[in-house]
């Protein structure tokens, strides 16, 4: 089958991989270089797997301008692959492929339409998550599913890790729905209509912690879900600084929160809206990460 694959994070690439051994990828689409750190251009995961494929690279600003869409249509493809891509494809581009466009997407639909679903599950609590394969329509996440596979969300999993298992487990499950396509039997199946929760491109603002309003339970799903973005922001000893790594633990102490009750090796108990958060690694501004520890002896 011969495929235009569109993604850009790194959740794509197993994606973009499976798709290259079993068909013609025609061309990648992803998003355009942007700065990233020091001056350089910020990674772009598909872009870079693509070219050491040998598939050609398309970077459009805008996917719906029409000289985009006229680009891709001109490679003949017979479906659109898409996972983690980051712009909303037009009806025009996945109606001018017989197969229209195929979606990967890391939740179990209804649950977290949209940009940021594995953040949003962990800062949920949520015990399950997943992927789904789906047939796209012009909405956000609403088109009917494919394929779908249940992945448990690990106690002290982090945003990444589970971003790279769902990866994996999307990857496999997308190369089951193309082989049916090209048989002519794959079946999609409405979404529930109840159910439905967003999953809202995640701000700096998501990463502001204010210990008077979180438990130490939301502390610690904030510190796993938003790393590495956009991380989580908190005063600590008078500075507010970013929380790298912790926990919440068991015990109650009767002080205001945010205050640092104790010294555990070197890390510092600090006390939540409720209960109580054992921070082990920070990382102050301008500074390299280090334990809560050897911060608290800095500031002393």
């Amino acid at each position: 089958m011969r495929i235009v694959f569109c993604g850009t994070a790194g959740f794509a690439v197993p994606s973009l991989r499976a798709c290259a051994d079993r068909h013609r990828v025609v061309a990648a689409v992803t998003q355009p270089d942007r700065p990233g750190s020091r001056g350089r251009p910020a990674s772009r995961p598909v872009a870079d797997t693509a070219r050491r494929l040998g598939i050609p690279v398309l970077q459009p600003d805008r996917i719906r301008a029409a000289e985009a869409i006229a680009e891709v249509i001109r490679f003949d493809a017979e479906a659109l692959v898409v996972a983690a891509y980051g712009q909303i494809l037009p009806r025009t581009l996945l109606e001018a492929h017989p197969h229209g466009g195929v979606n990967v997407h890391a939740s179990l639909l209804p649950r977290w339409r949209g940009a940021a679903p594995v953040a949003r599950a962990i800062l949920a609590g949520d015990r399950v998550t997943g992927v789904c394969i789906m047939r796209m329509e012009a909405g956000l996440d609403t088109g009917p599913l494919y394929a779908c596979r249940q992945v448990a969300i690990a106690e002290r999993t982090t945003a990444p890790a589970l971003t790279e298992e769902l990866a994996v487990a999307g990857a496999e499950e997308l190369v089951s729905v193309l082989a049916a396509l090209e048989r002519g039997t794959a079946r999609a199946t409405p979404q529930a209509s109840e159910g439905v929760t967003l999953a809202p491109r995640l701000s700096r603002e998501d990463g502001l912690l204010e210990w008077s309003e979180r438990s130490s339970e939301e502390v610690d799903r904030m510190v796993r879900a938003l790393d590495p973005w956009p991380g989580v922001s908190a005063e600590l000893a008078g500075v507010r600084l970013r929380l790298l790594r912790g926990c919440a633990i068991a015990g109650a102490v009767e002080a205001p929160p945010g205050t640092v009750c104790t010294i555990e090796g070197e890390s510092a108990v600090v006390r939540a809206a409720v209960g109580l958060y054992r921070v082990d690694q920070v990382q102050p501004p301008g500074r390299r990460s280090m334990t809560a520890a050897a911060f608290l002896r800095g500031r002393r």
